[in-house]
């Protein structure tokens, strides 16, 4: 697309949005709604791998789009920050909460990955390092197989714990109270996690760091990895979740100090 073509969508968006804030007109919410309806792809899109073995794409289309409504509503375009990161946020968190309100993935597993993170902080502090695998399986009292085996079950309920942890981390940025402020100190304290984030992605071993990479910016299935890696898709899981557990508990150490 020509960039004049792109700067005048731009400007065609910020004005129906400034339009809105003083008319609040709802065919002109639709309007906007359907003009940025990309974003509800992308969102439903770049969270697949974290429910699609439990739940319906379309409930989860749903829930974005209720939440891009959400956004239309209360963004204010006088705050210095960009609609797409600000509508983008509120529907990942409506994808985060409708998955923890139906509760999709099976207790059993999301237990297993809250006493595998449990054990694997503990032993970090204890350690000083990274804990290996066989240590894990060890202080779980279990084989090292069947650890394996549940870290690849678990990797969808590592994926949320981890995306849970960000988005409570930077959910005070968006209220759905008021005109939903977000102002300029917020936006700097999310563009100065998401450093700390990329800090934490640098860390990880070679392998973990390659299947993160391609999970979260090239937007791949587990499947679609393992082809990629020429392994397993179960190994492919096992992987991430060990992945998700240092990234946590990197990122966990920033958020909650």
């Amino acid at each position: 697309m020509p960039v004049k073509a792109a700067e005048d969508q731009i400007i065609s968006g910020e004005e129906m949005l400034r339009k809105y804030r003083s008319t609040k007109d709802k065919a002109l919410r639709n309007e906007i709604v359907l003009f940025y309806q990309n974003l509800i792809k992308y969102a439903v899109f770049s969270t697949r791998n974290m429910y699609q073995k439990y739940a319906d794409a379309e409930d989860i289309t749903n829930e974005a789009y209720l939440a891009l409504i959400s956004a239309v509503e209360t963004f204010d375009p006088d705050k210095n920050v960009k609609f797409e990161s600000y509508a983008s946020m509120k529907m990942r968190g409506a994808i985060i909460d409708y998955i923890r309100r139906q509760d999709i993935i099976p207790r059993s597993v999301r237990a297993f990955a809250k006493e595998l993170e449990n054990v694997y902080s503990r032993l970090y502090a204890e350690l000083s390092r990274e804990p290996s695998t066989d240590e894990l399986a060890e202080a779980m009292g279990i084989p090292k197989e069947k650890l394996l085996k549940n870290m690849a079950d678990a990797a969808a309920a590592s994926s949320l714990s981890f995306e849970e942890l960000l988005y409570e981390g930077g959910e005070v940025f968006i209220s759905d109270e008021g005109d939903g402020v977000w102002n300029i100190e917020r936006e700097l304290y999310l563009k100065e996690r998401t450093k700390m984030l990329a800090r934490a992605i640098e860390e990880l071993k070679e392998q973990q760091r390659l299947v993160v990479t391609l999970y979260y910016y090239e937007r791949l299935k587990f499947s679609d990895i393992a082809k990629v890696l020429d392994v397993s898709e179960s190994r492919v899981c096992q992987i991430h979740s060990k992945a998700m557990l240092k990234l946590k508990y990197n990122m966990e150490q920033y958020i909650k100090g």
